[in-house]
């Protein structure tokens, strides 16, 4: 049997003959109406499990050995209730099985196989601006879940898309969980805020995310091209735009700054880079806190900008 799966399987890879086989599997031993399954493999670097199983009610999932603590990472992402469907071994044959998560926590994959795992409280729609408090505590002050889910509507995430995030940690979060088909690239110039994002990346079970400290020619040779890059403005904002644009000369910007002086310069500095009329925009917060009083947040502006258009 194990020479039959390897037979089935490329670089590691589930192809698209072992895909049919536990399709078939699955609907002869189920009653699964296998029309709304999303397909998964996590033996891609890239697919991040625990955002998938959290906005889709079934999920097949194809996984190598190796994971010894998956059911417990799902468990401790509020997944418990979460049923899975599998059985022993590597090829899509002999008995189901059905056990919900949190009686799985101390189970791992100890084989190359397909299980399909079912969520009754699968959200249906995007989650924008998540909550500051669900993420690491650490060095990071992190923009407000608000103003966070305004710049992410204007990077115009899709399924697929590359993401370059600078000095952006919760930006880095959300983007990963948005966009499970692309990959995240995140530059974090502080060692502190690198660990912070590190731990971000692990509570959320982030796989499409690659952290570098600093961006460059070499940083960057190795890595997808981003068609967006969102910054903070700095003063090596102009190296970092020059450089992304060797790589990807129609890249598309969005900057966050609190310093008015910085948005209104962005004109001139667009147009040594040849670009021509940046949209700037600045967004306010306030919040009526329990004792009736105004909470007035940082008001930061926002430019995005197209090169090449």
């Amino acid at each position: 049997m194990v020479e039959e799966t390897e037979v089935y399987m490329e670089n590691g890879l589930f192809n698209n003959k072992h895909i049919i086989s536990w399709l078939e599997y699955f609907s002869e031993n189920t009653d699964i109406d296998l029309e709304h399954v999303k397909i998964l493999d996590i033996t891609r670097k890239n697919k991040n499990l625990i955002p998938t199983c959290e906005v889709h009610r079934c999920v097949l999932v194809f996984t190598e050995a190796g994971h010894p603590d998956i059911f417990y990472r799902m468990y401790n992402a509020g997944l418990g209730e979460c049923k899975v469907i599998y059985n022993e071994g590597s090829d899509p044959t002999g008995p189901i099985k059905e056990d919900y998560v949190s009686d799985m926590i101390d189970r791992g994959i100890n084989a190359s196989a397909g299980m399909i795992i079912l969520n009754p409280n699968a959200r249906a729609t995007m989650r924008f601006g998540i909550d500051n408090r669900t993420l690491a505590k650490g060095s990071v002050k992190y923009v407000g879940s608000e103003i966070r889910a305004v710049i992410l509507s204007k990077m115009q995430i899709e399924e697929g898309k590359n993401i370059c995030a600078i000095s952006a940690e919760s930006i880095v979060v959300e983007a990963g969980l948005l966009n499970g088909e692309g990959e995240i690239i995140a530059v974090e110039y502080n060692g502190n805020d690198r660990n912070a994002l590190e731990e971000n990346v692990e509570q959320f079970g982030l796989n499409n995310v690659t952290i570098i400290d600093h961006i460059d020619d070499e940083t960057m040779k190795d890595l997808p091209v981003p068609d967006v890059t969102m910054l903070v403005a700095s003063a090596s904002m102009e190296q970092e735009i020059d450089c992304l644009l060797k790589i990807n000369p129609d890249m598309e910007f969005v900057i966050y700054t609190l310093d008015f002086v910085v948005a209104a310069s962005m004109i001139e500095k667009c147009k040594k880079f040849c670009i021509s009329d940046p949209e700037i925009i600045q967004i306010s917060v306030s919040k009526v806190t329990s004792r009736h009083n105004v909470d007035v947040q940082p008001a930061p502006w926002i430019i995005t900008f197209k090169a090449g258009a």
